[in-house]
């Protein structure tokens, strides 16, 4: 007669647990990895919104737009057309509004996942003079996620930015001029 082979129950209870913490330990590695695609994602929306606003800057001589930022509280948005509104026509889809990270349904209700800077509304494209100082296009943002919707990258890269140059960060740089 052979021996019998079979596991008993505390070795497979054993083997479940070490299965567990691994899985454990992989579980946030791969929503990390999930959140940095989406935030990708982001990224390439805000280029595509930047695109959108050199074409309406190169169709209305040099100026940016004057739009706002509206909220989910629809009696306060009466100071003029949102980014989405008046950006339409230069971007085609209006899913580049949307960050496939906003979670919070901000989207839904307001339109726009990304929030611009009212401090640019009408501003000469080639010379960004904001709050009595003169800026370099590298230094200012134009439009940015409303919130933190990159949180689970860390809270340094919680919120992905377009700046006045065209270039794209997930990190607020704020410097005086001459920096």
């Amino acid at each position: 007669m052979k021996p019998n082979r079979a596991f008993t129950l505390l070795e497979l209870l054993v083997v479940i647990a070490i299965l567990a913490i691994l899985a454990g330990l992989l579980f946030p590695l791969l929503s990390r990895g999930k959140e940095s695609a989406r935030a990708t994602a982001c990224l390439s929306n805000l280029h595509q919104i930047g695109i959108g606003l050199q074409m309406y800057v190169s169709d209305n001589q040099n100026h940016l737009p004057v739009m706002f930022d509206w909220s989910a509280n629809q009696a306060a948005n009466t100071n003029g057309p949102p980014i989405n509104q008046t950006l339409a026509h230069e971007v085609g889809n209006t899913n580049v509004f949307r960050c496939p990270s906003d979670r919070l349904g901000i989207f839904e209700v307001t339109g726009c996942s990304y929030s611009w800077n009212v401090l640019l509304n009408g501003e000469d494209a080639d010379h960004l003079h904001l709050l009595g100082m003169d800026f370099d296009q590298h230094q200012v943002p134009l439009v940015f996620d409303k919130e933190g919707f990159h949180r689970a990258r860390g809270p340094a890269k919680a919120v992905n930015y377009l700046y006045a140059d065209q270039h794209l960060k997930n990190l607020l740089e704020m410097q005086g001029p001459g920096q």
